[in-house]
């Protein structure tokens, strides 16, 4: 009798087990799926062509760009764009100056200027003068100019200058935002928000959902890995107890 409800025991123990683990599998599965469709529908991979953004971002490194209208752009936004007059095709640069505003360089120490106040950029990609060349620009309504953190290396709004926009890009031009490096592995990271800008009117663009999204994808993995081995985890401890 007793062996038999011992039996009885240990099969719903097992029943149990079964029944959990598979809920942790399917619980896991969501997210893990989930955190890759959000993650679709959120952001766009971009391969960096150049080092205009160095050392933000290296040449050939895969960034993450969240899809965002061009109106959420602000100041300090690491930004993918598309213009005509840039040449029709895909570029990363830095927003630095938005409608209204007059960017200029250089200050007395060498910095950039945003309507006469110097402005700190840790993201330079080396010391000294903010810009190789001095130039003043006033942004047209509705516009947005654009530098590179590699400033000695970067084709961007200085080179626009004699344009009919002053160097600057509509903000329709915008595709996207750039959230964090996806590749290669030594650099990931995301994309932080210059804290130089936060002051300023408007402030700083808040994160994407990155961070949340490999959460989730991170957290589904290893629910998914952990349900599935229950099974021959508890076989394997039935054949050890005899």
């Amino acid at each position: 009798m007793s062996s038999s409800k011992a039996r009885t025991g240990d099969g719903r123990g097992r029943t149990t087990g079964s029944v959990l683990s598979g809920l942790v599998v399917a619980v896991g599965c969501v997210l893990f799926l989930g955190g890759f469709v959000w993650g679709a529908l959120t952001y766009r991979p971009y391969t960096v062509p150049t080092d205009s953004m160095a050392p933000t971002i290296g040449v050939g490194d895969r960034v993450l760009a969240e899809r965002v209208d061009g109106s959420e752009v602000r100041r300090g936004d690491v930004v993918v764009f598309r213009d005509a007059v840039w040449g029709d095709v895909p570029m990363i640069k830095r927003v630095v100056g938005v409608g209204g505003d007059t960017v200029a360089c250089c200050s007395k120490d060498g910095r950039l200027t945003i309507n006469g106040k110097p402005v700190e950029e840790p993201y330079l990609h080396a010391t000294g003068p903010a810009s190789p060349t001095g130039f003043s620009s006033k942004v047209p309504v509705g516009q947005l100019f654009l530098l590179g953190d590699h400033r000695n290396d970067s084709l961007d709004s200085r080179t626009h200058l004699k344009d009919a926009d002053h160097g600057s890009v509509s903000r329709k031009a915008v595709d996207a935002r750039v959230d964090a490096r996806a590749w290669p592995v030594g650099s990931m990271g995301v994309v932080e928000r210059p804290e130089s800008f936060a002051a300023m009117p408007g402030g700083t663009s808040q994160p994407g959902p990155v961070r949340v999204i490999v959460i989730a994808v991170v957290v589904g993995a290893v629910m998914i890995l952990g349900g599935a081995a229950y099974g021959p985890v508890a076989r394997w401890g039935r054949r050890r107890n005899g």
